[in-house]
């Protein structure tokens, strides 16, 4: 006691406020900790008491901890059986384990980039042995498995559609693979990731089996599907979901300005969203018909694309004008996607699809339960329970 007296007097005597009060985070912090183990072990640091002793320590392993003071160096106690983690840390996020297992699995293979290599030292990763990475993988493996194949309840008036490629090794060669990932959102006003997958293209029957594994899990009453202009997609949205599609008005636009020149872009971007901005879906078809009619005598090739993307692109405004921000492009998963990008970009090379499922299932779980927790609804109940087709639902949503 004597001795953390004089820590504490020494601290005070610090002259800067900052690094006063950072390491009086760390001299507390470093009390709690003792005071932990010594719980979890019976007994005090450098006690003999083999008849109340559970278990031995094991040195400490270091750790930053970021605190609005600033970082905080910590000697955390190791114990030989059992791991011991303070109270006030909270244990890695299921992304942030999922990358690690990845990296961990590439290491090992001895698959990984320069790029990950480094960031395998940064993390401290040396020694790791197969048997630790599979402990790993198979905790992580058995939640998203979970997550990614749970039945789907309730009616789907809308789903998102989007893909990303991933670089992988597949017998010794490295082979681009598309990421498929689908996000809905319910009658209930809730959005949340109906699912994933990976296949070696966008073609139409990879987009038809991954549309049928969705409704065998449950997927019904989708109005609407949102995406890129993909003809694979578009068939088997029609062929499975029969349902209306929706073209990205976003991705849509950059296609357009790309035959209007540097010189006519503001202008052509206006024009055309003037159709946009009309209050009813005939209201804007006739609008979108002057303004290509306008425009194909000097842009004849520009006119032909809206003439062509006239009902997939204005698609959305037969849909509730409350709804229409978050249909008419796929923006609502963008930064779903750049989540994915940024870690993805992290490992490369992926040493197999098991490994990507991992790491991208994990983001998309996390993903979920956000929104999940979300205190409002991504779309009222009141404008969205009426696209369902369950009755029961619909008079509630009516009465209310």
């Amino acid at each position: 006691m004597t001795a953390e007296m004089m820590s504490l007097q020494n601290l005070l005597g610090k002259s800067a406020d900052a690094d006063l009060l950072r390491e009086m985070i760390g001299f507390a912090a470093q009390r709690l900790m003792e005071l932990e183990v010594e719980t979890l072990t019976g007994a005090g640091h450098g006690e003999r008491n083999p008849d109340q002793r559970l278990v031995h320590r094991n040195g400490y392993r270091d750790r930053d901890w970021e605190t609005r003071a600033g970082t905080v160096e910590l000697r955390i106690p190791r114990l030989r059986k059992g791991s011991y983690l303070p109270c006030f840390l909270e244990p890695r996020r299921m992304a942030e384990k999922a990358l690690t297992a990845v990296i961990q699995e590439a290491y090992i293979q001895g698959i990984s980039t320069r790029s990950v290599d480094d960031l395998v030292k940064a993390m401290g990763m040396t020694g790791i042995s197969k048997s630790q990475v599979s402990r790993l993988c198979g905790e992580i493996d058995g939640k998203v498995s979970t997550f990614l194949e749970r039945p789907l309840e309730g009616d789907w008036p809308y789903g998102w559609l989007d893909a990303t490629y991933v670089k992988v090794r597949q017998d010794g060669r490295i082979v681009s693979v598309a990421v498929i990932i689908a996000v809905g959102a319910n009658t209930a006003g809730r959005r949340e990731v109906l699912g994933m997958t990976i296949g070696a293209s966008e073609a139409e029957t990879f987009w038809t089996d991954f549309l049928r594994k969705l409704t065998r899990r449950g997927l019904r009453g989708v109005k609407l599907v949102i995406s890129d202009a993909h003809e694979g997609l578009k068939a088997g949205v029609s062929k499975v979901l029969n349902a209306t599609w929706q073209r990205c008005r976003v991705h849509f636009m950059r296609n357009a300005l790309a035959h209007a020149g540097k010189q006519g872009r503001r202008v052509v971007s206006a024009f055309i969203g003037t159709a946009f901005a009309q209050d009813d879906a005939d209201a804007a078809r006739t609008q979108w018909r002057q303004v290509a009619d306008q425009i194909r005598p000097r842009v004849p090739k520009l006119a032909v694309l809206m003439d062509e993307a006239e009902t997939d692109v204005l698609a959305y405004m037969s849909f509730p004008a409350a709804h229409r921000t978050k249909l008419h492009s796929t923006n609502p998963i963008e930064r779903l996607n750049g989540e994915i990008k940024r870690r993805t970009e992290v490992v490369g090379i992926f040493p197999n699809e098991e490994a990507i499922t991992r790491l991208i299932g994990a983001i998309l779980l996390e993903q979920n339960d956000e929104w999940a927790v979300q205190r409002s609804r991504y779309m009222t109940l009141e404008t969205v329970a009426p696209m369902g087709d369950d009755p029961i639902v619909m008079l509630s949503a009516v009465a209310a």
